[in-house]
């Protein structure tokens, strides 16, 4: 008897990912703490600004006021998926933005990093790279995952920039993927594996390094976390 033969992906020896917990993480510039709308929610308040165009990609829109920000702190507190972080500040201790671990699939060994927004203050500063940075060492060397995921409205160029800035590989559009505020959004996917990670790390190591940096806090040599970003 005749049989057909299929192609397989590749065996894995593999032993599920683990779940982010809500503890802190600690970084050279930045330390990423759990969402306390006691806690981060006054800071969280200043940095943002009065720019409303911080929230024109993201899901939710400016708010009017100081207690419905607050509230919506509070919201973001308490699921684990999205787990939602503050990004601190080392030298003064207050909260300058927020970054999330979303969509986390611990069996596969798959996680997001989203719902990002940095105050004006640490905008292209080695305080939103240190933020970023953080959260793609955790996931890889200490909690064990295969992948991590970037995803962005498609008309948000600066999110696209950032992506192939940090290393992540572009993986395709997914076209009319969300409904957002009552508008189309075409997803730009974006990835990163494990085996990339070392030679990822190693840029950011590099780029991070204090001697990087001038007296004002501005780079001396850019970031080029890989070269092989394929084309969007």
């Amino acid at each position: 008897m005749k049989t057909t033969e299929h192609p397989i992906g590749a065996a894995v020896d593999w032993t599920p990912a683990t779940p982010p917990a809500r503890t802190p993480i600690a970084g050279q510039y930045v330390t990423l703490e759990p969402i306390d709308s006691d806690r981060h929610g006054k800071d969280l308040w200043d940095a943002k600004g009065d720019d409303p165009a911080l929230w024109t990609y993201l899901f939710d829109d400016p708010f009017d006021d100081f207690p419905a920000f607050q509230d919506w702190l509070v919201r973001c507190g308490k699921p684990d998926d999205p787990l939602c972080f503050a990004i601190v500040d080392n030298a003064d201790g207050k909260a300058k933005g927020m970054a999330s671990y979303m969509r986390i699939v611990p069996v596969h060994g798959v996680i997001e990093i989203g719902s990002i927004w940095f105050g004006p203050v640490i905008q292209r500063r080695r305080e939103s790279t240190d933020a970023i940075y953080l959260l793609a060492r955790h996931v890889f060397e200490e909690l064990g995952y295969r992948r991590l995921e970037w995803k962005c409205d498609s008309l948000n160029a600066p999110s696209r920039r950032a992506a192939k800035r940090f290393g992540f590989s572009y993986e395709g559009l997914f076209r009319q993927a969300i409904v957002y505020k009552n508008r189309n959004r075409d997803t730009t996917w974006y990835g990163m594996i494990d085996t990339d990670w070392p030679e990822i790390r190693a840029a950011f190591d590099t780029w991070l390094d204090p001697a990087n940096f001038d007296a004002d806090g501005n780079q001396n040599a850019p970031l080029a976390a890989r070269r092989d970003f394929g084309t969007d």
